[in-house]
């Protein structure tokens, strides 16, 4: 017959197996929570440099002639 005791072990036992699997589950959702922040903040990043950049190309094109540069005279 089953002692109280062993079926307080297996209680035990249990109930520290499901813990160990929950907090092995919630440092994986972690990892790749930190992944996804990571490429939100590369992607965030990529855009804004290329809004900046668009917008120092619109700049410098309208500065000092710009195009008018780089055209050749017609009498040539």
């Amino acid at each position: 017959m089953v002692d109280i005791f062993e079926i307080y072990m297996l209680n035990l036992v249990v109930t520290v197996a499901m813990f160990v699997v929950l907090v092995f589950r919630a440092w994986l959702e972690m990892k790749h929570f930190q992944v996804l922040w990571k490429e939100a903040e590369w992607r965030k990043t990529y855009e804004m440099v290329g809004r900046i950049l668009k917008a120092e190309k619109d700049l410098f094109k309208g500065a000092e002639g710009g195009d008018e540069h780089n055209k050749t005279p017609r009498g040539l």
